[in-house]
């Protein structure tokens, strides 16, 4: 599918479920969350593993970060929301930037440094904030959600979704060593491309960058809204 229909599968879409597990939250079953929330992050982390389609590992990320959504709407509401509002900022800053550079594959992503560099930094430092690797915006929602269920005496819990963080982190991390630190094995022809006019507008991308990567520090104010 295309890249904009696919950023409608993966955001738009979720707001409806979100709002509507926010309104029953009170009356929700936590044993029925957590395994909800471990199938999520396991299979969406085991399943973004080996995809070289930047359409297939965003789809298993989106799975895995369901799981985190979940588990804590019961415990604490106001974060399912701020959990569901990062993702839905970062996913779109990945695919707005994907879209404007018509990439699709991981292998696109390492030709993309000799077209717009500042344009592969800024898929970099999306899929690290979307792994949850601080100290990007990404971890703030992993952080509180760890957190609350600390103190709500689900230790265990806690440890597995950290761990399942991992896989996720790890398949992001493979996408920026495959496509920077090394080369496929291909041409010049096909390393360098012709710089053609680019007719795709990207004014909300670096607004969408700023708040993907750099909403860290305002945690406290968050907590305090939540």
């Amino acid at each position: 599918i295309p890249l904009s229909s696919g950023m409608i599968l993966l955001t738009w879409q979720k707001i409806a479920p979100t709002a509507l597990l926010y309104q029953i939250s009170p009356s929700l079953n936590m044993e029925i969350l957590i395994m909800l929330a471990i199938l999520s992050t396991v299979l969406g982390g085991w399943g973004g593993l080996n995809q070289t389609q930047m359409r297939k590992v965003l789809a298993y990320s989106s799975i895995a970060h369901m799981g985190w959504t979940v588990i804590i709407a019961l415990i604490n509401p106001n974060l399912t929301i701020l959990s569901l509002m990062i993702y839905i900022i970062t996913t779109l800053t990945l695919f707005m930037t994907l879209n404007l550079s018509s990439t699709t594959k991981i292998k696109s992503i390492s030709n993309l440094w000799n077209k717009s560099t500042p344009m592969t930094m800024i898929v970099f430092l999306t899929l690290l904030s979307l792994g949850g690797l601080p100290p990007l915006t990404g971890f703030m929602p992993k952080w509180l959600i760890l957190q609350e269920l600390i103190i709500n005496n689900n230790p265990t819990m806690a440890i597995i979704m950290a761990l399942s963080a991992l896989l996720n982190l790890f398949f992001y991390m493979r996408i920026i060593y495959v496509s920077s630190l090394t080369m496929f094995p291909t041409s010049n022809n096909l390393k360098h491309h012709w710089f053609f006019t680019q007719t795709k507008t990207a004014n909300m991308i670096p607004t969408l960058t700023i708040i993907s990567s750099m909403l860290l520090p305002l945690t406290p104010i968050l907590i305090i809204m939540t």
